[in-house]
């Protein structure tokens, strides 16, 4: 007999009894007959020497392939996400400086707004690959796209703040650039700039929690109602750090509350994600690099807004006294403003990258796609629904 591959997981047969000779007309060792006229028990003993063929189930992927493909995002995504939030926070802060009347606030919000958004557009193109791709995204409109809709406004987030800086800039030389009779109309377009730019700002730093939160990629799909708070409090986090450290001191007020306003933001909207998932999809947030830097950017968070609070007390406090001593205090006061937003910076890009990377690791586990949705599904199912899925219950 020939032998396949197969026959190597097969279990040894056991030997068979030979049966005695019956004698003429005997029916001894005979089993009776059944209404269809065979032997009744026939084939037990070859029964008993069956193979199981399904063993213990395993969570194995195709051929050790993900369920699920991770998106090809690498770091300059992740710096996009990040610069992205800085422009689009930094937008809605020189609205709030353009509307209360601080000049030093507002011209150092603009221009972070611009430079950020010079640093985020060639990361995304780099991720690309190509740069007439982004220029393809921008033949149509598509409102259910969250990347079609997230490069218009890219682009629309960065024509306002050209304009806004550009009118900064023009201040800044005493109106010296070459703008001849173009500059009333520039200048009047100033608070319209301004009002743009807030808006577009805003749509700036949360869309890209809803372009993650729109993939299967499970930790990213199952936050995807959280994360464009998140990313929107991580905005106003990079926001508020890179005003403490540009802005002029006595102009910071703003900036301090939107410090603290983004951190409550992000530690409540961070725990309600967490707590929202199944433990096997929250997991990529807690462990790994990616846990690690969610840590610090907790931290960092902290830190930041402690300080950022107490570093107005301090300036505050700086108008008591005279001479060396109030100095001393400034002093102090201004390093300590700036050390807290330079926290807050490194908080917001921590959190960026963090989730970036605790999405991209949830795909290589199959567990991380399988059991939540059974879970779901079986909740659904003691909840009484059974028709929202192909594989329905009795």
């Amino acid at each position: 007999m020939t032998l396949t591959p197969f026959d190597a997981d097969r279990p040894p047969e056991r030997p068979r009894r030979r049966r005695r000779p019956a004698s003429a007309g005997s029916t001894e060792g005979r089993r009776p007959l059944d209404a269809f006229g065979k032997r009744r028990g026939a084939g037990a003993d070859a029964g008993d020497r069956e193979m199981s063929l399904v063993g213990d189930m395993e969570f194995e992927s195709y051929y050790g392939r993900p369920i699920v493909k991770a998106p090809p995002w690498e770091e300059p995504i992740a710096l996009y996400l990040f610069v992205g939030g800085v422009a689009g926070g930094s937008g809605l802060l020189a609205l709030g400086a353009h509307a209360s009347g601080r000049p030093g606030l507002r011209r150092a919000a603009r221009l972070t707004a611009l430079g950020a958004i010079g640093v985020g557009t060639p990361a995304l193109v780099v991720d690309l690959g190509r740069p007439e791709r982004f220029l393809n995204m921008m033949r149509t409109v598509k409102i259910t796209s969250f990347m079609s809709m997230g490069t218009w406004i890219l682009s629309g987030s960065g024509a306002v703040a050209g304009v806004s800086a550009l009118i900064e800039v023009d201040r800044l030389s005493g109106e010296r650039l070459p703008l001849g009779p173009l500059r009333p109309a520039l200048h009047a377009l100033d608070t319209p700039a301004a009002i743009a730019q807030a808006g577009t700002g805003a749509l700036l730093a949360t869309y890209t929690g809803g372009l993650l939160g729109d993939t299967a990629v499970p930790t990213w799909s199952a936050g995807r109602h959280d994360l464009p708070l998140l990313f929107g409090s991580s905005a106003t986090l990079a926001s508020a750090g890179a005003a403490l450290v540009l802005a002029p001191g006595p102009e910071l007020g703003p900036a301090r509350a939107l410090a603290a306003a983004g951190v409550a933001g992000d530690l409540l909207s961070m725990h309600r994600m967490k707590a929202s998932m199944h433990p096997l999809e929250a997991e990529p947030l807690e462990t790994g690099r990616a846990g690690r830097r969610l840590r610090w950017a907790e931290r960092l968070a902290v830190a930041g807004g402690v300080g950022a609070v107490a570093s107005g007390l301090l300036s505050a406090g700086s108008g008591a006294g005279t001479g060396s001593g109030r100095s001393r205090v400034r002093m102090a006061g201004r390093v300590l403003t700036a050390a807290s937003g330079l926290a807050l910076l490194g908080a917001s890009a921590l959190t960026r990258f963090g989730v970036l990377e605790a999405g991209l690791e949830s795909v290589k586990d199959p567990r991380r796609v399988v059991e939540p949705q059974k879970a779901r599904l079986a909740a659904r199912r003691a909840a009484g629904t059974f028709d929202d899925s192909i594989t329905t219950g009795a």
